[in-house]
């Protein structure tokens, strides 16, 4: 569903219906106890290497150009009217986040302020830059990920659906994070071009 207007959306912020959020606590929930450090960070390097030949193989006129789509599980309706650059522009925002919260975790602080899926929303104003901003943001995350080692601090901090996390919760959070996000772009390129 291409549309060149805006459409009505929920507000930033409104969250998931009830119980998809339930589910969706439940099964990072097990993702957490079941996984390790290192499967972290390989779903991270994955779905990365995944957005990145999505992006490559997207014609650059086209990754500046919103498109409506159907809600992808785990994305909030608010966030169903995005560029591709959009969403890199938010993956960007939430990785310096996650890297930010990681560190403070680890050095046994809570970070200041609370998460909010409001303030994380991009900029329909985002153009190119935001391609390079986006790749050094990963690294930075994968830097995190390889100094919080287990990440098992005593310190949490709270996810907005998710509750308080440790440093491995948000390492954990990363890849799963990045692979809605890739699956909304892929969404995003399954639509025709506008004319």
């Amino acid at each position: 569903m291409n549309d060149a207007s805006q459409p009505v959306l929920d507000r930033p912020g409104a969250g998931l219906p009830g119980v998809e959020l339930a589910v969706a606590r439940l099964l990072f929930r097990w993702k957490r106890m079941t996984g390790d450090p290192a499967g972290f960070r390989q779903r991270f390097l994955s779905e990365r290497e995944r957005v990145g030949r999505l992006v490559t193989g997207c014609p650059v006129k086209r990754r500046g150009e919103r498109v409506l789509i159907d809600r992808v599980r785990g994305l909030e309706d608010s966030s169903r009217f995005w560029s591709v650059w959009m969403t890199l522009d938010h993956l960007r925002i939430v990785h310096g986040s996650v890297v930010r919260i990681v560190d403070s975790l680890q050095a046994g602080q809570v970070p200041a302020g609370a998460a909010s899926t409001a303030a994380v929303k991009p900029s329909p104003a985002v153009g190119a830059e935001v391609e390079a901003a986006y790749e050094a943001s990963c690294d930075r995350v994968l830097a995190a990920m390889e100094r919080a080692g287990e990440g098992r601090s005593g310190v949490r901090f709270d996810h907005p659906w998710f509750g308080p996390l440790d440093a491995r919760g948000w390492c954990a959070l990363a890849g799963t994070h990045l692979r809605i996000h890739r699956l909304q772009m892929e969404r995003i390129l399954e639509q025709p071009p506008r004319n």
